[in-house]
């Protein structure tokens, strides 16, 4: 029959035996088993439904809530769900388990799902005076195995309107700082004022890309003694910590709103919300959480 003797083995066992199995009979039994669509999880399972539907208005996306659902019932499949069922449920609406209005709370704000897309922001690509390229950064930062190591940016709004970012690359932790405007003064005012909230030995470098905000770049490193590394033109990826997050950010902070409306309270209400959410890149622990134990071990 050219099939190994376990696939024959299998087939056999699971339709009755080697005294009661008939083909004609196995092969409908297959076709019926292949039926679909079948009765999805989270219509059987209200409780699952119902915390499924509890963590999507907290803003977690499927995957983070499949992830956690996993950690939290590792022995209870019943209590299980995959990131795929929760999208399929969101957007195919014929299998009655949840609520199309729940689609508001994901971040790509879509209709239907879409495959990924690549950008390039393409702007301040310039020169940047005393620069020291990605290239020399030590291996060590680029292994993500040492806490202390941080990407930066920021994200734009109406009216030249600002908010820097940073991301710690080993937790994944971040913060945000409210700005008044662009100017390279500004923007290390601020990146110094949020480094001395830390222990030095949580700061100990910073990724940036080749913005004009950082043309003042030696001073932050003189005042805080953190260097200052930056990407390559046109090479997003090279912050892709950061770059995620600033995606992750939009759902708070959409294009096209003025950024100056919010307070830096409301920001660290913010950061706290992202800091809070289990990461798959962290084996769904939190970043607030693999922060607080580097800070812990630092003491």
């Amino acid at each position: 029959m050219e099939r190994a003797p376990s696939t024959v083995s299998r087939e056999i066992n699971r339709n009755g035996g080697c005294n009661q199995y008939r083909a004609a009979k196995a092969d409908q039994d297959a076709w019926d088993r292949a039926l679909r669509p079948k009765t999805c999880k989270l219509v059987l399972n209200r409780h699952l439904s119902t915390a499924v539907e509890l963590k999507l208005k907290r803003k977690w996306s499927p995957q983070q809530i499949a992830g956690w659902l996993k950690h939290e019932n590792p022995e209870d499949e019943f209590n299980q769900v995959s990131h795929e069922t929760i999208y399929r449920s969101l957007f195919i609406q014929a299998r009655g388990a949840l609520k199309k209005e729940l689609q508001d709370y994901l971040r790509s704000k879509r209709s239907i799902r879409r495959a990924k897309k690549s950008s390039l922001k393409g702007i301040g690509l310039g020169a940047m005076p005393g620069a020291i390229s990605i290239r020399e950064r030590p291996a060590s930062v680029e292994d993500r195995a040492v806490p202390g190591h941080w990407e930066g940016d920021l994200i734009e709004g109406s009216n030249k309107t600002f908010i820097a970012t940073l991301v710690e690359r080993h937790s994944r932790y971040v913060m945000l700082a409210k700005l008044k405007d662009k100017r390279s003064d500004t923007v290390v005012s601020a990146l110094i004022k949020q480094a001395r909230k830390l222990p030095d030995e949580m700061y100990k470098s910073l990724t940036w890309d080749r913005g004009s905000e950082m043309t003042n770049h030696q001073r932050f490193t003189l005042e805080t003694n953190i260097k200052v590394y930056f990407c390559d033109p046109q090479s997003p990826w090279q912050r892709g910590s950061n770059e995620n997050t600033n995606r992750l950010l939009r759902d708070y902070f959409p294009k096209g709103t003025d950024l100056s409306a919010h307070s830096q309270k409301k920001l660290d209400w913010v950061a706290r919300e992202l800091n809070e959410r289990p990461r798959k890149t962290l084996e769904y622990e939190t970043p607030a959480a693999r922060f607080n134990a580097c800070v812990a071990l630092t003491d």
